[in-house]
């Protein structure tokens, strides 16, 4: 038992390197914002057309920033349950009785 833990433990950390060298992107404005992000949702980069950079108009950049973000960081996860399946057999992220750092 006490060894299955640990080999647990050792795909658990594999997992999470994993997600952290994969790369996940969210747009919005049809690809005005651009946000890239690791597999964990930690936001990488943030690409802004200059062509949305209106300074009479700051609050509509700031909802397109906040909707790339989110959007990243929704496939962030989306990759994260996927590898918790494969891991798990199937449960993913939800079935398990614990939560995970990630």
């Amino acid at each position: 038992m006490m060894q299955q833990a640990q080999q647990m433990t050792g795909k658990l950390q594999e997992v999470q390197e994993g997600l952290g060298r994969l790369t996940v992107t969210g747009t919005a404005g049809g690809g005005l914002v651009t946000v890239e992000a690791d597999g964990r949702g930690t936001v990488k980069r943030v690409s802004i057309d200059p062509k949305v950079v209106n300074p009479a108009d700051v609050e509509m950049l700031e909802d397109l920033v906040a909707v790339a973000v989110q959007e990243a960081q929704k496939k962030a996860k989306d990759a994260a349950e996927e590898e918790m399946k494969k891991l798990t057999g199937g449960l993913g992220l939800g079935g398990l009785p614990f939560k995970l750092p990630f």
